[in-house]
């Protein structure tokens, strides 16, 4: 079973196996919920529709062309030319 020790400033290190099969990396968060006698961790997951409004809309619409071009930019630069 992983172990972990507390540091005088409260922090605890997930043992890797632990960080990867719960697919933490850094930045994730995690949430201690209370449990009959002890807590329980479950990370907190986003979902999509959370992320609803993050990106300001654009001013104006972008046709297909233009999608196309800036793609074909972004691959020229990629591959140097």
């Amino acid at each position: 079973m992983p172990t972990a020790t507390m540091t005088s400033k409260g922090q605890v290190t997930v043992p890797v196996e632990v960080r990867h099969q719960l697919g933490l990396v850094a930045g994730s968060r995690v949430d201690f919920v209370p449990d009959a006698q002890s807590y329980r961790i479950e990370v907190r997951r986003r979902s999509l529709a959370s992320l609803f409004g993050v990106l300001p809309k654009p001013s104006a619409p972008v046709t297909l062309e233009d999608m196309d071009a800036g793609i074909a930019r972004g691959a020229a630069a990629t591959m140097g030319e």
